[in-house]
């Protein structure tokens, strides 16, 4: 390296470079300095710009989520009025099917009284103890309904019995009915048979009058 050399008759200011320096050196130091605040100022505003983005954001996540909460708390109540409804039209429905049935029980059980009551009529004073004997039987066989306090699976098991005690009364009215058509028979055979024996004793009667 090689020093330069200073012109010759010239008389070098040393005070002259170094103030250069200095004021050269203290330019590039505000140029740092003020390129540093542009930075730190830009730096800042995006910052805040970021901080407002974010703010921006959870507030319209936040109104969002009170809007989908009443929504959800409208299809929620939506859902309870709607079940609520369904659950009176059923009680409505069992408590008129249950109305039904013991309309239809109670009006069966009329009928059959009232039948065993005109059959009962049509025998007369003639059969007087007769009718007040099958009253008599009647009134043990005939049970209390005591449908009032009955859900709709006991009603079920209830009109199954009394179907059941209808069937078993159908089935010993058909036996009584073909004892007395044989017992009806029978008494016809017997009369024909004491006609023909009577015949025959008076035939056998006019021939020994004959013969004598």
């Amino acid at each position: 390296m090689t020093v330069p050399k200073l012109p010759e008759g010239d008389k070098v200011d040393f005070d002259d470079i170094s103030r250069k320096r200095h004021d050269k050196d203290l330019s590039e130091l505000h140029s740092i300095i003020e390129a540093h605040f542009i930075q730190r100022k830009k730096d800042e505003e995006e910052l805040i710009a970021l901080v407002n983005r974010i703010e921006k954001r959870r507030t319209e996540r936040a109104e969002q989520h009170r809007i989908r909460a009443e929504l959800e708390k409208e299809r929620q109540a939506r859902l309870a009025d709607e079940k609520e409804r369904k659950e009176m039209e059923e009680a409505r429905k069992r408590h008129d099917d249950d109305a039904k049935k013991k309309k239809a029980l109670t009006n069966m059980t009329q009928q059959y009284c009232g039948i065993q009551q005109r059959q009962d009529g049509k025998r007369g004073a003639k059969k007087q103890t007769e009718r007040e004997k099958k009253k008599k039987i009647l009134a043990e066989r005939k049970k209390p309904l005591n449908i009032e306090h009955l859900n709709e699976e006991k009603m079920k098991e209830k009109t199954n019995e009394l179907w059941q005690w209808l069937f078993t009364l159908e089935a010993e009215k058909f036996d009584f009915t073909e004892r007395l058509k044989r017992q009806k028979y029978d008494i016809n055979i017997l009369q024909s048979r004491i006609s023909e024996q009577q015949k025959f004793a008076k035939g056998r009667g006019k021939a020994k009058g004959r013969m004598r």
